[in-house]
């Protein structure tokens, strides 16, 4: 019985390629033509070497005159095998490009893509941890380099249109983990627009954006958040995986220091931390024993670079970092460890910090010593807007020997890291440490 419904299977699916439409079956035949070719090659030397003793004209005689007899056996050879040779590798070509049609960049041909797609294969094991439009321009220059890309994402945030999303479904806040998937699709600029529409003006929709809702969407299809990340990923054909850096609502707290005031004010939530115009003196997440999501550490642990930043350093980076499970992970992780300061300062949290500054705040919270790398731009020759300055080298900064600087610059929006630079800086600072992988 078995036996019977793997044939029938096996049958059905020989029939759905024989089917009409789908272009194959004449490349098929070219490439038996080929083969044809191919035999009868074979075929003359087999007759050479086979001797009879009639005289009258047989089958065989008139095989050897079809196969060319009158002319030397080399050439005939090389006559038959030559077009058999050209006609099969003209149906394999045709048959690739039947099979890739559906999958392949309108401008770019069939040897580049799949160049591009081993190439960026073999890349290093990368993993990002951060949030904002900074880990989302990291992300988009690395995946020009290596598909093996995993975004670590806070699930802090409790503003705008994830809070509200937060609020009414109890769903993890999928703004950052939105953005990061718009980053690394390989549709960008079209995905990008849609999932950054906005709606306005209609009642129940006003102020959230539709990557938003499609990730809550998904959440209630699938029964999960993490199923619908992992599930939008497919869907939307990433290049790498976007993880939350935990499951459990967890809220960013911070006792921050106030103009004029002796006692520090205690500011509970994300979005109001940068609202509260006074100096950030220490954050945690309330609950603070939430576990690491499970993937998030295996990736952590198998990576071979891991990279913290850019992003903002209070409400993008350490509520990552403050999740004791995942930070136990990236010490225990024998890859290089990278820390990317930011271009400019961030009004709320980090004024007039240099990037001494911007690690010294990091090591008060996490330990020191995490990172090989202090990865800084050294491009300060464009215009900033209002309220916002250059983080500079100090004497402290330019005295780490980890300290390593590079021009990051975005010529068009100076206060972010250009993401081609940094994708091609990154992977120069790693091969120089490694060497080529095998």
């Amino acid at each position: 019985m078995n036996e019977r419904k793997v044939s029938k299977g096996g049958w059905q699916t020989l029939r759905n390629w024989l089917r009409p439409g789908l272009g194959i079956k004449r490349w098929m035949l070219v490439v038996l033509a080929g083969i044809t070719f191919l035999a009868v090659g074979l075929a003359i030397l087999l007759l050479d070497f086979y001797r009879t003793e009639y005289t009258s004209k047989t089958f065989l005689d008139v095989l050897s005159y079809v196969s060319l007899r009158f002319l030397p056996r080399i050439f005939r050879v090389l006559i038959f095998a030559g077009i058999g040779v050209g006609i099969t590798a003209f149906g394999i070509w045709g048959l690739n490009r039947a099979f890739l049609r559906p999958f392949m960049t309108p401008g770019r041909n069939v040897v580049d893509q799949l160049a591009d797609y081993h190439r960026r294969a073999r890349g290093p094991r990368v993993v990002a941890i951060g949030g904002g439009h900074g880990l989302s321009s990291l992300l988009r220059g690395l995946k020009e380099h290596t598909r093996n890309l995993t975004a670590v994402v806070t699930v802090a945030d409790d503003g705008g249109s994830s809070g509200k999303l937060r609020e009414s479904f109890g769903i993890l806040p999928p703004g950052d983990i939105r953005n990061c998937l718009a980053a690394l699709s390989n549709d960008e600029a079209m995905l990008t627009q849609l999932f950054q529409y906005r709606f306005s003006g209609e009642p129940g929709l006003d102020g959230h954006s539709f990557g938003n809702l499609f990730l809550t969407a998904l959440a209630d299809i699938t029964g999960s958040f993490e199923e619908a990340v992992s599930e939008s990923g497919r869907v939307l054909s990433v290049s790498g995986r976007v993880l939350p850096s935990t499951l459990h609502d967890v809220r960013l707290v911070a006792d921050i220091q106030m103009p004029h005031m002796l006692n520090e004010v205690r500011v509970k939530g994300e979005s109001a931390i940068p609202e509260a115009a006074g100096r950030v003196r220490r954050v945690w997440l309330e609950p603070n024993d939430a576990p690491a999501f499970p993937p998030a550490l295996k990736a952590i642990l198998a990576a071979d670079l891991i990279i913290v930043g850019p992003g903002s350093l209070y409400t993008s980076l350490l509520p990552n970092l403050l999740v004791h499970d995942l930070l136990a992970a990236i010490h225990s992780s024998r890859a290089i460890k990278i820390f990317i300061c930011n271009v400019a300062t961030q009004a709320g949290e980090t004024d007039s910090y240099s990037c001494h500054d911007h690690v010294r705040v990091l090591e008060e919270h996490i330990g020191e010593d995490l990172f090989d790398v202090v990865l800084r731009n050294d491009n300060c020759s464009a215009s900033l807007p209002a309220g916002t300055q250059w983080v500079r080298a100090d004497s402290r900064t330019l005295s780490d020997t980890r300290a390593y600087c590079a021009d990051l610059l975005d010529e068009e929006h100076p206060w972010r890291h250009d993401a081609a630079k940094l994708g091609q800086v990154l992977m120069n600072l790693f091969f120089e440490r490694t060497g080529p992988l095998s």
